[in-house]
Order: C-alpha cells, then sequence, then structure tokens
C-alpha cells in the first residue's frame, strides 16, 4: 500500500502563476507529499514558480524539475537558490539537468559534452552553497574568486535530471535525488533505478531518492481520461522519441515504425489508447491507484503527477485526496 508521502504533484506550464499560491496550498492541506514546479520554455520561471510553491505551504518540501545547467550560470544559479533556501530551509530541492534540446537550440544554448556540463554544474553549485570559494574554469563556465556573501545554513538537496544511460549513472554517483521525466513507464524506471543504484554502488554511497513524472487523469469514464492526456503524450511522445524514455518502453519498436512511416509525427502523434496506458497514469480511481503502485514497485520513490485537465486542477487534486486511499 502507498504512503501518502509518495505521491506528488506537478506545477508549471499549464498553471498560471497567479494560480500556484492556491494550487500549492490546497495540496499541502490534502496531504500530498511533495511539491514540483517545471521550468519549461517559455512559460513561468522556475525560481519563481518554485518560491510561490514555498511561500504558500509551511511544511511540504518543494522542488524546482528542473533548471536547465546552460540557461543560467551556475554562480546566479547558487545565488538565487541560497536565498530561497535561507527562507525556506529544510524543504527546498533544485533538479540540475540539460533541459530541453529544442529549446537550448532555440537561445543557442547546446553545448558540445551536455553530461560533463551538468556534473560540473552541479559540482560548483554544491561548493558555493557550502559557503566555499570558487577559482576554476568548467567546459562552459569561468569563476574567479567567487563566494556568496549569504550561503544557506541548510543548503537544498540538488538532485539530477537524466534520461539516457550514462547520465543515469553519473546521477547515482553524484545527486541527492533523481528525477525522471514524463513518459517513465514501470518498465523504463525498472531499468532507470538499476543504472541510478549501479551508479551509487561504483562511487561507495546509497542510492539516491528517484522521482518519477507522470502525465495523470482520474476519472469514472476511463475513455475521457485517457482524452485528457492524450495530446500531452502525444507531444512528449515526438520529442522524446530517440531516447530511453521510448526506446526502453514495451512500446519501442511500434513508435519507431509510427514515426519511420510518417517523418512528420516526430513533432508530435496521435497516441492510441495503449500508448496512453502505458505512458501515463489514467483511468477510474482504481485503475489509478494500481499504476501508481507499479512505478513504484519498479524502483521510484514517489511519483509526481501532471494532473489533467489543468483548468479543473484543484477538482482533480481533491478527487485524487478523496478517492485514492493514499492521500490525506
Amino acid at each position: 500500500m502507498v504512503e501518502h508521502h509518495q505521491v506528488g504533484i506537478v506545477f508549471g506550464s499549464l498553471t498560471p502563476p497567479e494560480d500556484l499560491p492556491a494550487g500549492a496550498a490546497l495540496a499541502e492541506e490534502l496531504g500530498f507529499g511533495e511539491l514540483w514546479f517545471s521550468e519549461d520554455c517559455f512559460f513561468t520561471g522556475g525560481m519563481s514558480g518554485l518560491t510561490q510553491l514555498l511561500s504558500s505551504t509551511s511544511r511540504i518540501p518543494a522542488g524546482l524539475g528542473l533548471a536547465s545547467a546552460m540557461t543560467r550560470h551556475p554562480a546566479v544559479l547558487a545565488m538565487e537558490l541560497a536565498g530561497i533556501a535561507r527562507l525556506y530551509p529544510g524543504r527546498t530541492r533544485a533538479t540540475i539537468g540539460l533541459g530541453n534540446r529544442h529549446w537550448l537550440e532555440q537561445m543557442g544554448l547546446l553545448p558540445d559534452r551536455p553530461l560533463s556540463t551538468v556534473v560540473e554544474t552541479v559540482d560548483v553549485v554544491r561548493r558555493l552553497l557550502a559557503g566555499d570559494a570558487v577559482d576554476t574554469e568548467t567546459r562552459q563556465h569561468r569563476f574567479r574568486d567567487i563566494r556568496l556573501s549569504f550561503p544557506p545554513a541548510v543548503p537544498p538537496e540538488l538532485w539530477v535530471g537524466a534520461v539516457n544511460a550514462r547520465a543515469l549513472a553519473r546521477a547515482g554517483a553524484v545527486a541527492d535525488g533523481v528525477l525522471l521525466s514524463v513518459l517513465s513507464s514501470p518498465a523504463y524506471v525498472r531499468w532507470a533505478t538499476s543504472l541510478v543504484a549501479k551508479g551509487a554502488r561504483e562511487a561507495d554511497r546509497p542510492r539516491p531518492r528517484v522521482t518519477a513524472f507522470a502525465l495523470a487523469a482520474i476519472d469514472d469514464d476511463a475513455g475521457r481520461a485517457l482524452d485528457a492526456v492524450r495530446d500531452a503524450v502525444g507531444f512528449f511522445v515526438g520529442a522524446e522519441a530517440q531516447t530511453a524514455l521510448v526506446t526502453r518502453s514495451p512500446l519501442a519498436e511500434e513508435i519507431a515504425r509510427h514515426l519511420s512511416a510518417d517523418p512528420d509525427a516526430a513533432g508530435g502523434v496521435r497516441p492510441a489508447d495503449h500508448w496512453v496506458r502505458e505512458l501515463a497514469v489514467t483511468g477510474d480511481p482504481g485503475t489509478v491507484t494500481a499504476r501508481i503502485d507499479e512505478l513504484l514497485d519498479a524502483g521510484a520513490d514517489s511519483v509526481g503527477l501532471w494532473l489533467f485537465p489543468p483548468q479543473d486542477l484543484g477538482e482533480v487534486m481533491r478527487r485524487l485526496a478523496r478517492e485514492i486511499g493514499r492521500v490525506h
């Protein structure tokens, strides 16, 4: 049986900024275990979003998922996180990763060695948050005797957002937690967490906590639940078709055949019902509960639900709290 702290709520690109405070407060009131803010370009900034989640709640941990290693200089990222962590000690998490390649290409910020850039950014941000002076050069950034004037007494947890094999193993070696993207099927979560554990073992440290994001809809009408997330699943399938999120799923060959027959579908597809069932959390309360159980049994420590339809966020959260015997 899943404990309440294993279910979180993801806010982000589909939530207007002015609705974040009420949504966060409701999620805490209903007993959900954690909050996440997903910074998607070009919707709502991650730092302002994370701050709104924390300022509107009193106990629940809140995380940024994720800050791109390229869109902010690590010294600026550390400075911003230090201020948030000083205001909300012990409740702040920040995930660092590469970010969406298309958005980085739009901004001319795609690095030559993405994984090295992420790992180096985590190291520098952690040192700065600890109060150390940093005087070094990484592959992407230069630091000349930089030290934070107000490092936090309780540094925020630094997580890594990882998708593919090498990144997952490195995350296991260096991160306080690992964030898995939407489209994380049980098969993918099992594979990903095994790599995180392998990286942790090789670094002689405990396996970090793993949270899997999931597109989710709950409705007595299973077809209506599928339709609520279908477009989002289709968008991410098109965007992630070449990554392990798709290639390590049971649908890999079928999706590859579909995309090869229709090259234009890489910008988004209309997924069949069984695709949505495999790559999202949808259905009636019993089915949603069982699906979350599958992700947890596969190795995730918690599941962050990105709820649909977004215009009914409060109602959907209340229904989850009322009907699924896992929160409140």
